[in-house]
């Protein structure tokens, strides 16, 4: 077992370029969801905090804007280096406070780096557009400047990779920034802030405030701060959006899911069941990716149903510092309980428990938040467990007639996260893309997580605003548009 020392001392907001305490006079301990250990303190940042830091931002802002995107760019390249080059060490941070496997949190951090890459081509991105004599002599230009101060709160699924569908881009923007970590998950950003001083950033121009519910109505109310980009729940995703749009500001949530996978009885079972577990149970089923029901359709019912539940039950579960372990823990005992009190209602409401993850033991690990692959089949459509986000390594079953009705299925629930399909037939694949009604859609693929070059889409109540994270959609929500009509004539010209 890798031990982590106790900090002696709660750990430091980073504002104005400087480490510092907090004004906290409530912390929480900071726990391994595998062992049980506390790593360290962190505070539930004042509202004084956020000020602190928001008023850094904005002194920071006026010059920020005016340094030029390529130079600007310059601290990410600096930052893609280091990141790359602290990747095991960043890696190992996210297992041990939020216990997913390394291999889990490499591949996380890997897509961090692929948004730095991404946000290095703001002097392109960042391009307006314009036309000559729209009358004559009159020129008119659209030019995108950033938005000012802009705030990121974090969820804990993802400490590594989340915050990087917004920061790089923010600031390649032209923008300054305020990050407030997951209070589950803090240790990962603070060794990014170490890093991101490395760069040599002005002071001011992102800024780390750890906290929780105090802190995030801070930044929601606060009137320096423009922007919010959030992840999380969606109860928590239609709360930070009503009440941060109802003080002005510009919001991004995404919230939570309850992702489908089809199986047509033309898809290539083997394929189709590693990458259903892996999708299912991979990061312990914390992500907003994760397969929760898998449809089979016709004949693939009874090949899927054995195939799943043969590696459902041969999953390897456990500290996720073990290279050989596939799956860790949930990230709290409460979301454990949870978890397994969901179980026992889909078995209430009559689904059949036909992988029973609960109360496992883990030999070594007796204290951590451990659950096993579990497998519920039969389930009701219209039952509750249909309906809810476990975020848990649980995958209901359920079983239709057509891929029509499997479409049907999908557009009937309240989610649009993600929904994917299992086929070899391309005429399938072309009617279930164009018909569901999600934002990422997967074909043969089990997790249809976009590329940095991509938004990160989501529909219906799995997301509250209008532009998403990554790519051009970040790009577009971390500027506004000017538009400028021009004339510089030697003679006026004549008005028609």
């Amino acid at each position: 077992m890798e031990s982590a020392a106790i900090a002696p001392n709660p750990l430091p907001n980073y504002i104005n370029g400087e480490w510092c305490a907090s004004h906290a006079t409530e912390f929480l301990n900071v726990v391994n969801p595998a062992t049980a250990e506390v790593l360290t303190k962190v505070p539930l940042s004042p509202q004084s905090d956020v000020n602190a830091a928001a008023t850094a931002a904005a002194t920071a802002y006026h010059s920020w804007r005016r340094t030029p995107p390529t130079e600007r760019v310059q601290y990410l390249f600096k930052l893609k280096f280091l990141l790359e080059e602290h990747l095991d060490e960043l890696a190992r941070t996210i297992t041990l406070e939020c216990g997913k496997t390394l291999a889990e949190s490499r591949g996380e951090m890997q897509r961090a780096i692929e948004n730095v890459e991404v946000a290095c081509g703001i002097p392109m991105l960042m391009q307006g557009y314009n036309l000559e004599d729209i009358a004559r002599g009159i020129d008119e230009i659209m030019i995108r400047q950033p938005v000012g101060v802009v705030a990121i709160i974090a969820p804990f699924n993802f400490p590594g990779m989340i915050p990087f569908w917004f920061l790089p881009y923010a600031i390649a923007c032209g923008n300054t920034c305020i990050v407030k970590p997951s209070e589950r998950v803090p240790l990962t950003m603070q060794k990014v802030f170490e890093l991101l001083e490395k760069t040599g950033l002005p002071k001011g121009v992102i800024n780390l405030v750890n906290g929780a519910k105090e802190a995030v109505d801070a930044i929601l109310e606060h009137p320096t701060i423009r922007a919010i980009s959030f992840v999380g729940s969606s109860p928590v995703a239609q709360y930070v959006y009503s009440r941060a749009a109802a003080f002005g500001k510009r919001v991004q949530c995404q919230g939570g899911a309850k992702n489908p996978i089809i199986v047509l009885p033309d898809a290539d079972m083997e394929m189709t069941t590693r990458i259903t577990a892996d999708s299912a149970f991979g990061c312990a089923g914390q992500r907003c990716l994760a397969a929760s029901l898998a449809v089979t359709v016709g004949e693939a019912r009874h090949t899927f149903t054995e195939a799943i539940a043969n590696s459902a039950q041969n999953r390897m579960v456990g500290y996720g510092l073990d290279e050989k372990v596939q799956m860790g823990p949930v990230i709290t005992s409460q979301s454990r309980d949870r978890i397994e009190g969901l179980i026992q209602q889909g078995a209430n409401e009559g689904a059949t428990v036909l992988v029973d993850g609960r109360n496992p033991k883990i030999s070594g690990y007796e204290q951590g938040n451990f659950i096993r692959p579990t497998i519920l089949q039969n389930v009701n459509p219209n039952s509750e467990l249909a309906r809810t986000e476990v975020f848990g390594p649980v995958l209901g079953l359920m079983h239709l007639d057509t891929i029509e009705d499997a479409i049907a299925l999908v557009n009937s629930g309240q989610w649009g996260n993600m929904a994917c399909l299992f086929t070899n037939s391309g005429a399938a694949a072309r009617k279930f893309r164009y018909e569901a009604e999600a934002g990422n859609i997967g074909i043969n693929i089990g997790v249809a997580a976009p590329m940095a070059f991509f938004p990160f889409s989501g529909w219906k109540d799995s997301f509250y605003g209008d532009l998403h994270g990554q790519g051009r959609h970040a790009v577009e929500f971390f500027t506004q548009t000017k538009v400028v009509v021009e004339r510089w004539p030697k003679d006026w010209s004549r008005q028609f």
